[in-house]
């Protein structure tokens, strides 16, 4: 009896011991050095990817990223910024095999959302600004990105040329149609109202992406609903088209507006060939240090629903998510938080001239804050094709665009090939 008395007794010795020991040991989930995500020594490899070519800001990304690295010796983070940026991140979406770090241009939600870790649990993600929370943010609260700066575009004009004809910044698209008839005329020729391309369509679709928020979905009574569910009516589309044509047949774009280039822009506006831009002001440095005596100005777009007021379209910038599969996605998370400093955010929106997407950020834009802050009110929606049409759309504007103008295609003819095209690319989004 003494011995298995005595067996027990070093049994539950033993156990105990055990126990002990066990609870002695560091535990990983509240170990201080564990909580941070970079707490091991084991190297780790991240890639980034932007869609920016803009190298002062790549220059401030990558501040940033030495920045993180200096504090965390075990990490190294690759920048990239490929050429053809949206064919491959289709290519990696395709086999889900995505950078840790990414831009989504513009599709955080929609193109890219069921690829992106929920970032709504982080410090920053209550300081994302209201404008941009319907952008970035789903309606059960996932955050998907955060945004390092924001797009606010409207139209730049040449404010030399208004004030030289006595021109009043149109309010709607009457006025500014208006506006561009008087220019026409009393330069005698000498000065285009609008910059607009055939050859280089981007600004053409950019016209239309803008004014379409203006036609169909700022106002009151609007088509947003329709065009998400799929049954808007496409000869409501044909007044946009009509007025495209309207500006080509009053002779309001470029003469040469089949072979201009959108490189010729910055040359032309410092030159003071050209009264408006449909599009941010973002080429106004350059044609500044050619002529440093040009003025200019930004307006929101133009109402074209009676009753209605101006806008601005915008949204994402540049922006940064981390992909929800990568193998150290905690750091991808960690990295961003590096990103989310104020100081990082606030040199980020200096150095692209545009304004923060979160709370408290003040930046010193320049030259543009003069006209963001008389403007700070004014509503911004965020651009109609990210929202309202499929992926690929855009081409699509390009192309009808052209035709349009080079007189292959009608206005009716063009919202037809519009509802043609996007009940084509829609079923590819799922």
């Amino acid at each position: 009896m003494k011995k298995i008395l005595s067996l027990s007794s070093v049994l539950i010795l033993c156990a105990t011991l055990a126990i002990t020991g066990c609870s002695s040991k560091p535990n990983s989930a509240n170990d201080s050095k564990s909580n941070s995500p970079t707490a091991s020594d084991k190297p780790v490899k991240l890639t980034m990817y932007t869609t920016s070519g803009d190298k002062p800001l790549q220059a401030v990304f990558q501040r940033i990223l030495n920045d993180y690295t200096k504090q965390h010796p075990n990490v190294t983070i690759e920048l990239q910024n490929p050429s053809d940026y949206e064919s491959l991140m289709k290519m990696k979406m395709a086999s889900n095999d995505l950078p840790d770090l990414f831009d989504t241009h513009g599709w955080a939600q929609i193109r890219y959302g069921k690829f992106l870790a929920d970032l709504s649990k982080e410090p920053w993600a209550a300081n994302i600004e209201d404008s941009m929370k319907p952008i970035v943010t789903d309606k059960v609260g996932k955050v998907y990105v955060l945004p390092l700066n924001a797009a606010k575009d409207g139209i730049t004009y040449n404010k030399d040329i208004l004030d030289k004809y006595n021109i009043a910044v149109p309010k709607t698209m009457d006025e500014l149609i208006a506006a561009g008839e008087k220019i026409k005329s009393e330069s005698k020729g000498q000065v285009t109202p609008f910059f607009l391309s055939a050859a280089d369509a981007g600004t053409m679709a950019q016209y239309l992406d803008e004014f379409a928020t203006s036609q169909l979905i700022s106002p009151k009574n609007n088509e947003a609903e329709s065009l998400l569910n799929g049954t808007f009516d496409w000869t409501k589309w044909t007044p946009l088209a009509k007025n495209l044509k309207e500006l080509f047949d009053k002779k309001l774009m470029p003469e040469d507006v089949m072979s201009l280039k959108e490189t010729e822009r910055i040359s032309l506006f410092a030159q003071g060939k050209f009264a408006f831009n449909v599009g941010g002001p973002g080429f106004v440095p350059d044609a500044l240090k050619i002529n440093p005596n040009v003025h200019y100005g930004i307006m929101p777009v133009p109402s074209i629903v009676p009753g209605d007021e101006p806008t601005f379209s915008g949204g994402e910038r540049f922006t940064l998510g981390a992909w929800k599969d990568g193998k150290n996605v905690e750091i991808s998370k960690d990295v961003i938080r590096e990103f989310a400093k104020p100081a990082n955010l606030k040199e980020i929106a200096e150095v692209s001239g545009t304004p923060a997407g979160m709370k408290d950020i003040n930046p010193d834009l320049g030259i543009f804050t003069e006209y963001y802050n008389k403007y700070k009110d004014i509503r911004v929606f965020p651009y109609f094709d990210r929202v309202y049409l499929p992926s690929g759309t855009w081409d699509v504007l390009q192309t009808l665009s052209a035709q349009l103008i080079s007189g292959k295609i009608t206005p009716e003819q063009y919202s037809e090939k519009m509802k043609t095209e996007v009940a084509r690319l829609k079923p590819q989004q799922k």
